[in-house]
């Protein structure tokens, strides 16, 4: 590494958040939680991390109360009897000098990419389609719209209820709430569907606009979003800046406040055409084009992008951070999301900032198997 690293220890603060650094935990499945309850092994998994020196900490997604809303039996609610665990997970990571916030998910019509389980009830989306034409489950009604709206609410006046830092709405990746803003999924003629991006967009803003109402202007609100889907790895919302600014400024406007940019490799431009090959990624055109604070994530600490990481091949903890710390130098996005890495090693954020290259231990597909 040639580049200090300071500027991944600069403190951030946002209404009220405050972070000792720009290093977020992303969320990431883990599967652990027994009948959907958070627990101690959670609360000693996520306080490890706060005592590695990560910012802030994003749980595993947790599902919001709708009947087929997780796709894995491990999956944790974020309703009900979980909250007692979640809230003891928020006080244990606070006590390790931590932040943290819960990311709220529905997994639309998904099914599990790792076993063949499924939810009693049928999966729901706005088309009833998994993919373009692709089927699977039923196409939601306005009562199934209004109700899910409502359980996102609900869920984020819990997190604020239960002491957490703030809150991630999950809209990426082809899950619910992005399976609204894409074409290939959103066939709907009314009111939440459309021809454009911004029509498609109502859902995820009327969503947003719920929760601000509910946990009040100060309680800071991340939106997770991503171009990429895990049915279409290469499928674009935005095919130019100014459709990302028709898709995430009413966004913004609703209540946002941090815009988490899933990227599947952190340092590829976003909009190379525009602005070459070293160019702004996605976080940072999202930045520039809202004004609102952004989070990059993508392959942080790993040689190779994240879809391809479990295999047994070695990887390279320090791949990508010299690009990294420039990019935040430049203060092209505001903080930055680290995945794989802090599964195998909670200390990573701690020997980065010591300068212990030689003591981080790289991402290992076995510790995928167990909460370290």
């Amino acid at each position: 590494m040639t580049v200090a690293p300071d500027a991944l220890f600069k403190p951030f603060k946002l209404k009220s958040l405050e972070l000792k650094n720009r290093i977020v935990m992303a969320p990431m499945t883990r599967g652990f939680a027994v009948n959907g309850i958070a627990g101690q092994p959670q609360a000693d998994y996520y306080r490890r991390r706060a005592e590695g020196g990560v910012g802030l900490i994003l749980t595993e997604g947790t599902v919001v109360d709708r009947p087929a809303s997780r796709n894995e039996p491990g999956i944790p609610y974020f309703h009900g009897a979980s909250l007692d665990g979640w809230e003891q997970v928020a006080d244990d990571v606070h006590g390790a000098g931590g932040a943290i916030g819960p990311q709220i998910w529905h997994v639309g019509s998904c099914k599990s990419s790792s076993m063949e389980w499924e939810p009693d009830f049928p999966f729901e989306s706005p088309s009833g389609l998994f993919a373009p034409e692709k089927p699977r489950g039923r196409q939601m009604s306005e009562e199934d719209i209004s109700d899910t709206i409502a359980a996102f609410a609900q869920a984020a006046l819990d997190a604020r209820q239960r002491g957490f830092d703030c809150v991630e709405v999950h809209g990426a990746h082809g899950y619910l709430v992005d399976q609204f803003f894409w074409d290939g999924t959103n066939q709907r003629s009314d009111k939440w569907g459309g021809p454009t991006l911004r029509e498609r967009s109502r859902f995820a803003a009327e969503l947003i606009a719920a929760i601000r109402s509910e946990v009040g202007e100060d309680f800071p609100l991340i939106l997770r979003v991503s171009q990429w889907k895990q049915q279409e790895f290469t499928a674009r919302l935005a095919e130019t800046p100014d459709a990302m600014a028709e898709w995430l400024a009413p966004l913004v406007e609703a209540g946002v406040d941090i815009i988490h940019c899933s990227q599947r490799r952190f340092w590829e431009p976003e909009f190379p055409e525009i602005d070459g090959v070293n160019g702004l990624n996605f976080a940072g055109w999202a930045k520039k084009l809202t004004g609102a604070a952004t989070m990059s994530v993508g392959s942080v600490g790993l040689n190779n992008d994240f879809l391809t990481v479990f295999s047994e091949e070695g990887v390279s903890e320090t791949a990508g951070v010299d690009a990294l710390l420039q990019r935040m130098e430049r203060e092209e996005f505001d903080l930055i999301a680290v995945g794989r890495v802090l599964i195998t090693d909670p200390e990573w954020a701690a020997k980065v900032q010591e300068g212990r290259w030689d003591d981080i231990h790289p991402f290992d597909p076995k510790t995928l198997a167990q909460l370290v």
